[in-house]
């Protein structure tokens, strides 16, 4: 059983868990700079406490630079915004139609229709189905094509807004979830979370036999998790 502790160093609270690993794994975790430090299970507290001082400026700066990070204001969903997809900026057009509420793509732009009066929430909830719909196209062929080279088996996906993670898995179930902001980053970054998830199916947590597995079959996914922390965060999603 891992057990979990906090430990303060000035304005700084760390979260301290112990687990069957052999090295320390201090992370900093975006939006706001949360600090947790993984430890052997034989780990004193007193020694983690020393550890994490001595990284005490390698934490500062992870947490400044989260905190620089571009923040996508909330979106209105009015004519000339700005939205993107797939890593590309696109602006969107709005047309208001009595009909059932559609979005459709070109090269250069994205048109929502919507009956006349709809809220920014309906014009919200309507991009959002627009983007889960987009996603069920991609999502499937990602893991079918990871599943064999893993040897793992999703029995469902889900698609669903979420606020701290980029997705997460349930390795009982084999069941994976997926934040539909994903749709707005580079293909090969959803590619990258998938991946993720699938190994968590083998190993549910973040252990030295996970990041073996991800070593790997996916040797570039430290690049491909900074390049995704540093992306604008939508203001929707992650929320202080």
């Amino acid at each position: 059983m891992s057990r979990t502790e906090t430990i303060e160093i000035g304005d700084i609270a760390i979260a301290v868990e112990r687990k069957d690993v052999r090295n320390v794994h201090l992370s900093v975790h975006p939006p706001n700079g949360r600090v947790t430090l993984v430890a052997p299970t034989a780990t004193r507290l007193e020694v983690a406490r020393a550890y994490a001082i001595s990284k005490l400026g390698w934490i500062r700066d992870q947490q400044a630079k989260l905190r620089g990070q571009a923040r996508e204001t909330p979106r209105q969903f009015v004519e000339r915004e700005s939205h993107y997809l797939w890593g590309r900026r696109y602006l969107l057009s709005v047309a208001e139609r009595d009909a059932k509420p559609s979005v459709t793509l070109d090269h250069r732009r994205i048109t929502l229709t919507i009956r006349p009066g709809t809220s920014p929430s309906g014009r919200d909830a309507a991009m959002h189905e627009w983007h889960k719909s987009l996603l069920h196209r991609a999502v499937p062929g990602l893991i079918g094509q990871w599943e064999p080279r893993l040897g793992v088996r999703v029995e469902r996906y889900f698609l669903q807004r979420m606020k701290t993670k980029w997705g997460s898995c349930n390795h009982r179930a084999r069941n994976i979830r997926l934040n539909t902001e994903l749709v707005k980053k580079p293909k090969d970054l959803l590619e990258y979370v998938v991946v993720h998830e699938l190994v968590h199916l083998i190993e549910p947590t973040h252990s030295e036999r996970f990041l073996a597995l991800m070593n790997r079959h996916y040797p570039a996914w430290r690049e491909a998790r900074a390049e995704l922390n540093e992306l604008p965060l939508a203001a929707a999603v992650w929320h202080e």
